[in-house]
């Protein structure tokens, strides 16, 4: 539009110029003078040429790489958007280039946790917009959507976010926090056709006086763990030693146990092969006695004789004896 305007007005200045010619005039005086006088001449056809270029011009627009082209009609906003290249539009349409690429903001703001502590912040925040609903964006916000929608809900939820932590758990929750922006921010954003890539906490920052009372308790937690530790290595090491002990003592009752039992094991057999040695002698006894008869006896008697007479005698009754040898 502005080239179209821009070809109007030269064309108009050309067209003028050129209609004018020098005449010379002679004036009360009686002196020739030279003035310039309007008259319409063939020359001023050359205007026409500078006006068909302002015309082309203005009908064509290139839209750069990375950018999305929204076009508009004498201010109203088309529903449909051009991508990039060289595009043919009317002479009284404009466009509007929306850089579509993914786009890098820091952003410093602060916070306060849910213990009323203040944590300044370090954010980094990825975005880029949706080429097909560009026109819709620009139309309900315009160019400025960061500083106008993006930049107070990013702010808003960072805010809300920090509210529902102490400040001893945001730091070990720093990734979980990012995370819980990106996503409120996200879903706020996709009704205006903005995409939140990510969102990172680069830097988390307490008050001086908060970090010296962590460090304290850091400090003081850590002497306790070392005192505990401590104490609970000299309790395993008596619990070690209550337990040797406990084991000597069960290994030397064990001992004994095997001992009585092998000692009893061995009365017993004993007892058994005593007892076996004594009814097989019976038995011996009782085979032998069986066996015996008196012409035997006298056999044996005879046998084992050395020929010598006894010195002395029973009588049959047995009520006296007598002495060979007197």
């Amino acid at each position: 539009m502005f080239a179209l305007v821009l070809g109007l007005i030269a064309s108009g200045a050309l067209y003028v110029l050129l209609g004018f010619q020098g005449k010379s005039i002679v004036d009360e005086n009686g002196k020739t003078v030279i003035r310039r006088v309007w008259h319409g001449r063939p020359a001023q056809l050359l205007a026409l040429p500078v006006l068909l270029a302002a015309v082309l011009l203005s009908c064509v627009t290139v839209v750069p790489t990375g950018y999305t082209g929204i076009l508009t009609t004498f201010g109203r906003v088309e529903d449909r958007t051009i991508s990039a290249g060289a595009h043919l539009i009317l002479p009284w349409q404009e466009v509007v280039k929306m850089d579509n690429r993914t786009q890098k903001v820091q952003i410093a703001t602060e916070a306060f946790s849910s213990d009323i502590q203040q944590v300044d912040l370090q954010l980094s925040v990825n975005y880029c917009i949706d080429q097909e609903t560009a026109q819709e964006l620009y139309r309900t916000v315009g160019i400025h959507y960061y500083e106008n929608v993006m930049y107070p809900r990013i702010l808003e939820n960072t805010k809300a976010v920090f509210s529902r932590y102490s400040a001893e758990n945001l730091i070990a929750k720093r990734n979980d926090l990012s995370d819980m922006i990106a996503d409120s921010t996200a879903e706020d954003m996709r009704r205006y056709g903005i995409t939140i890539v990510s969102i990172a906490i680069e830097d988390i920052d307490f008050t001086d006086a908060f970090t010296t009372a962590v460090e304290a308790k850091q400090v003081a937690a850590q002497n306790k763990l070392t005192a505990e530790t401590e104490q609970a290595q000299k309790t395993m090491e008596e619990e070690a030693t209550a337990k040797r002990a406990v084991i000597a003592a069960n290994a030397e009752a064990e001992k004994a146990v095997i001992a009585a039992n092998a000692e009893l094991e061995v009365v017993k057999v004993q007892a058994e092969a005593a007892l076996y040695a004594g009814e097989k002698e019976a038995e011996m006894n009782k085979r032998i006695s069986e066996s015996l008869t008196d012409e035997l006896i006298d056999y044996y008697w005879i046998k084992q004789w050395n020929g010598q007479l006894p010195s002395t005698v029973l009588s049959e009754n047995g009520n006296y004896m007598l002495n060979l040898n007197d």
